[in-house]
């Protein structure tokens, strides 16, 4: 019944995605793996229940399978975070070893059903030499797409600080959990060969990427020049910033940060800012990384932190709690308001507020 579960299941989640509007390339990516799950799926549990040989017809189309589940990780990672490459074309050779696989089986797969049946249950006698390489070569796509995927996903971690003030919706900590559970799913096939045992992690995965990958939204919007922002682009040529642009453009950011405390705007991104101050997203990424010494992120968070204590040292500010002080400073949640707030102090909120009241300036 658990295996059924994960069929309907994975049937639900791939009605969800076909008939989602204005489907994003990795929503497509993912509707395309999700019917190769869900074929795969089927007839594993076909294997486990014996009933295959009651279709004897299916036999063959599962072996490339598993060589597809690594390409369509990658795909679906590298699609998220904008990382595919940008000649397209060369993508179709991820799949070249499950078409010459498919190649290979085209003799089988047209034989009588009683010949294919006994290959079969003689565990493949004859094909001794293809069943090695396919082990083989499943083994090492595992292996390869798995890690391919997470240097992935260590490069988007990256590159959204360069981009986003908050990482809650964008750090896709939950496809890093994907994709070592794929992983884990290989481990089980390499190592302990049990259908069972990978049927139930497929299983498993089924219900991971139904939680989280169907309401997962793009990441990145394109990056595009503000409609002001003609005269500044001559100013800073291709070939970079000159000392005097750069420095006046940095006090520009400093003043707009502190007059007009843009920090408060909880989903802040660099696009956001360079469209105020009419600058490309590269030249004010280029200028926070160089004067200030730190990213965007780390640069918008500052002035939350900055801007935090300010308030909570006030008799007004003390009126309200820590999280809702933290909220107005532009913080979205408070798991990542404690977590900055310690490591840009060393305190906790509630550690330097008590401070505060103990101080000489504000006696208990």
């Amino acid at each position: 019944m658990f295996f059924v579960a994960g069929i309907g299941i994975a049937v639900f989640i791939e009605f969800l995605l076909i008939s989602k509007k204005n489907k994003s390339a990795s929503d497509q990516i993912l509707t395309v793996w999700m019917f190769v799950i869900l074929v795969h799926l089927f007839l594993m549990y076909l294997f486990v229940t014996g009933d295959i040989y009651s279709v004897p017809h299916l036999l063959g189309i599962e072996q490339p399978l598993p060589l597809l589940h690594g390409v369509f990780l990658y795909l679906y990672v590298a699609s998220l975070t904008k990382l595919l490459p940008n000649r397209r074309g060369l993508l179709v050779l991820h799949f070249v070893p499950a078409m010459a696989i498919y190649i290979y089986l085209a003799a089988f797969i047209v034989l009588p059903a009683d010949q294919k049946i006994q290959v079969y249950r003689s565990q493949g006698a004859g094909h001794e030499l293809f069943n090695a390489l396919r082990s083989y070569a499943i083994a090492l796509s595992g292996i390869c797409y798995v890690t391919w995927s997470a240097v992935l996903l260590k490069k988007h971690r990256n590159a959204i600080r360069d981009q986003f003030s908050d990482l809650d919706k964008v750090n896709l900590q939950w496809l890093q959990i994907l994709t070592f559970g794929l992983g884990g799913i290989w481990f089980l096939v390499i190592f302990f060969r049990s259908e069972i045992l990978t049927m139930t992690g497929v299983v498993v995965f089924v219900f991971l990427i139904g939680f989280f990958g169907v309401r997962q939204a793009d990441i990145f919007a394109p990056s595009q020049l503000p409609a002001d922002g003609t005269e500044r682009k001559k100013k800073y040529p291709k070939s970079g910033l000159t000392e005097e642009a750069s420095a006046e453009l940095h006090q520009e950011l400093k003043r707009v940060m502190a007059e007009e405390s843009l920090y408060r705007k909880t989903d802040l991104s660099i696009n956001d800012l360079s469209s105020k101050l009419g600058v490309h997203p590269n030249y004010l990424s280029q200028i926070i990384n160089q004067k200030e010494g730190m990213n965007f992120y780390d640069f918008v968070n500052t002035y939350r932190i900055e801007e935090f204590k300010r308030l909570v040292a006030t008799p007004k500010g003390q009126q309200f709690t820590l999280l809702s002080l933290a909220y107005d400073c532009g913080f979205s949640s408070k798991s990542s308001f404690n977590r900055y707030f310690k490591k840009a102090t060393g305190q906790t909120p509630s550690e330097y507020a008590t401070t505060l009241t103990r101080s000489p300036a504000n006696p208990t």
